[in-house]
């Protein structure tokens, strides 16, 4: 049974927030994720600077 990621170091770029957990296999890896409603934008990376680089250049579709 999968458990749910502890998320640290989380900050808000814009509208998408940006925080690390570890995974399964006890790896780091860091997630983008876009609060804006009907967005659903989510992406997990293996570096925080690719996931901060997302956050920065992601553009929501439904306004």
């Amino acid at each position: 049974m999968p458990t749910n990621p502890r998320f640290r170091r989380v900050v808000r770029i814009g509208p998408v927030q940006v925080g690390t957990y570890n995974d399964s296999r006890g790896r780091e890896k860091h997630t983008a994720a876009c609060t804006a409603p009907r967005c659903g934008f989510s992406t997990d990376y293996d570096s925080r600077a690719a996931a901060e680089l997302a956050a920065r250049t992601h553009r929501c579709r439904v306004r």
